[in-house]
């Protein structure tokens, strides 16, 4: 398995949940968008401080 770098946790932060780049946005949030049939061109430009790297890493994590 890759080395997931751009997930972060910090239990200071949206309660220890993990995050994309310490930035608040969850794990759960970049799922939840995908599974309710967001593409990722949806998601960055809802988010465009995000890299399509980061939605890469979020879907690995959460596998």
């Amino acid at each position: 398995m890759p080395q997931l770098t751009r997930i972060t946790r910090d239990s200071r932060m949206m309660g220890g949940k993990p995050c994309i780049r310490g930035m608040r946005v969850t794990v759960g949030t970049i799922v939840g968008l995908v599974a309710a049939g967001r593409t990722n061109d949806d998601i960055l430009r809802e988010y465009p401080y995000l890299e399509a790297a980061d939605i890469t890493e979020a879907l690995s994590y959460a596998a």
